[in-house]
């Protein structure tokens, strides 16, 4: 029978695998959105979000360090496939969605429900890149896009939050597969 240490470091190093293959699931939903055409209308770069349903399972299920770390290893994935530029830009909406997604995750999901959470972290991942589009062009005048963005968010939250509430059933078979709570 293993001692409770022994028990305690295996669901150390299940979470971890699990935390590996969302890292992965995530990349592969980057690398399929940046295959995605432009969108008309939109500031160049302007995705749906697919990777941040990853994101949002992780907020909920795993926990806040997972959750940031998808997040980081996502920019860095952009970093590496698409330049500085867009990674600060993932890095800067990544963070602040990400945020507003653990604290809604953990404090009012039930108030919010999943849609809510999916639109509020789009919104809140277009305000983070509007303030960082404004440091890197060194101009507010890409804060014109703001209304644009938002209607963007709006649609693409809940799309995400449509589709994360489709694909939770094998999200969270998987996480028990992994990590037993």
């Amino acid at each position: 029978m293993p001692s409770p240490t022994d028990m305690k470091k295996n669901n150390i190093a299940l979470k971890t695998a699990l935390g590996g293959i969302l890292c992965a699931q995530a990349l592969a939903l980057s690398f399929i959105e940046n295959l995605l055409p432009a969108i008309p209308f939109m500031p160049p770069g302007a995705k749906p979000g697919l990777p941040n349903i990853i994101v949002m399972f992780a907020a909920g299920s795993l926990g806040v360090p997972q959750a940031f770390i998808i997040t980081f290893v996502k920019s860095g994935f952009v970093f590496i496939t698409r330049g500085a530029t867009a990674a600060v830009m993932s890095l800067s909406g990544g963070l602040l969605a990400c945020t507003a997604t653990v604290i809604l995750m953990r404090f009012f999901r039930e108030k919010f429900g999943i849609i809510g959470v999916s639109v509020t972290a789009a919104l809140c991942h277009n305000l983070g890149q509007l303030v960082a589009s404004v440091f890197v062009t060194g101009s507010a005048k890409t804060l014109y896009y703001a209304p644009f963005l938002a209607l963007f968010g709006l649609a693409t939250g809940i799309a995400t939050g449509l589709i994360f509430r489709a694909i939770l059933p094998a999200l969270e078979k998987q996480r028990k597969y992994f990590y037993k709570s």
